[in-house]
């Protein structure tokens, strides 16, 4: 042989694909996919909807690992979809992880999107991709939230690549749009005011429904005067929140879910 043979290193892949159903006048299991190191469980509830909790049996990714999620809501469900915990995204040697969520929403049927944390660590290099479809009349919600190291083992993110984009339609009609990246020197990027203003844990909400206009002066009311703001147009409701670590964001993040949740706190699975 003539040129050394290159070994492939070994990546984390999965997949994780739910529908569900209206039936008797519940939220019932239709079809359930899952591959690779993407789990999906499906925890008791009394509650007329269905909670799902999806997994990475990987314990994390890093540079070459592939997740893709999704999310199939028929007329008159309601699922709300988390984490088993935070995710975390850990430095990459090469190469970028990539995650991928669809969500499909028809008439009536409602979707909220509540991960916990993503916690990016020290070179890390995550590219992320959010795209929903929504009927006429469904509702939405969904949450991001975001930790650049881990303050309390003393860890921060200095360097390293993030990009997260989000595609949310309703008929066919793009309703909602953004992209964010950070990228390279990630710390001096960070105490920029503009950026995040010294800040290493940040959220974003996003709420789509009839209910956005009442729940904008709760919102409000759980921010104070902190770091954050709220938006109402439409039937949309956006809510950016910063904080100086994830303890602090996770004190914010907690409440103003449970306002866009209508009353109800976040799923059992965030305070285990």
């Amino acid at each position: 042989m003539t040129a050394l043979m290159q070994t492939r290193q070994q990546r984390a892949e999965g997949c994780g694909r739910v529908a569900v159903k209206r039936l008797d006048g519940r939220t019932r299991l239709a079809r359930l996919f899952q591959e690779g190191a993407g789990k999906i469980r499906f925890p008791e509830t009394f509650a007329p909807g269905m909670e799902a909790v999806l997994i990475n049996t990987a314990g994390g990714l890093t540079g070459g690992d592939r997740m893709q999620w999704g999310v199939e809501a028929g007329p008159g469900t309601d699922i709300v979809l988390t984490t088993q915990a935070c995710e975390k995204i850990y430095g990459a040697s090469f190469g970028t992880a990539d995650v991928s969520t669809h969500i499909s929403a028809a008439a009536g049927a409602r979707v909220q999107w509540l991960p916990q944390e993503t916690i990016l660590f020290d070179n890390a290099s995550l590219q992320r991709r959010l795209e929903v479809d929504l009927d006429a009349d469904a509702e939405f919600l969904a949450v991001e939230a975001v930790i650049l190291g881990r303050k309390a083992m003393g860890e921060r993110m200095l360097h390293g690549h993030f990009r997260d984009r989000w595609r949310v339609r309703r008929s066919g009609r793009l309703i909602h749009a953004e992209d964010l990246h950070l990228g390279g020197d990630i710390a001096a990027l960070s105490v920029q005011a503009a950026v995040l203003d010294g800040c290493a844990a940040f959220s974003t909400l996003l709420y789509c429904g009839p209910l956005a206009e009442s729940m904008l002066g709760k919102a409000r009311a759980v921010l104070g005067d902190g770091f954050g703001g709220a938006s109402h147009w439409q039937d949309k409701l956006v809510i950016r929140l910063t904080a100086v670590d994830g303890f602090a964001l996770r004190k914010k993040l907690m409440p103003l879910i449970t306002v866009l949740r209508n009353g109800a706190p976040v799923p059992k699975v965030w305070k285990l």
